[in-house]
């Protein structure tokens, strides 16, 4: 399995949450992201070219780009972690038919850039295998990341 980190709009794979998993979980790739999202998303399907079993872990836009990526990659992903997903942004449509890809959704009750109530019917109109942790956190989630079941999501190669 390749598992990759997907970071926000104006964060790094160095960030916060890159740097933690880079040093508990060595083999996840963190790359970094440039330009608007369809700019990334090529970068991304550049990444993964010839690869399959992929686990991606998106942190807000990244969030955006790991549910589009496997939209049209549903084959190629095999477990989605979306930290805060930016599916209210501009850009992204629900798609005609629902994906199976067992997806953890994890978002906190005072993130005012990516609202529950505005990305969670996005998401259960998406992903038919949906998981949803509502944190008392807000859109960083600093006090619930590092308390996620890393050892359980990301399997150890």
């Amino acid at each position: 399995m390749t598992t990759i980190f997907l970071h926000g709009l104006e964060s790094s794979g160095k960030g916060t949450k890159g740097t933690y998993l880079t040093k508990h979980f060595p083999d996840v790739l963190c790359p970094d992201f440039f330009g608007n999202l369809k700019e990334r998303l090529n970068q991304l399907s550049v990444l993964c070219e010839g690869k399959d079993n992929l686990l991606l872990i998106g942190s807000s836009f990244g969030g955006l780009m790991a549910t589009c990526f496997a939209v049209s990659n549903p084959t190629r992903v095999t477990r989605l972690v979306l930290l805060a997903p930016a599916l209210n942004f501009e850009g992204y449509t629900v798609p005609e038919n629902m994906i199976e890809i067992p997806t953890l959704l994890v978002i906190g009750e005072e993130d005012t850039v990516t609202p529950a109530e505005l990305v969670l019917p996005k998401a259960e109109r998406t992903f038919s295998n949906l998981e949803v942790v509502l944190a008392d956190d807000d859109h960083m989630l600093h006090n619930t990341f590092q308390e996620l079941s890393w050892n359980e999501i990301i399997p150890k190669s």
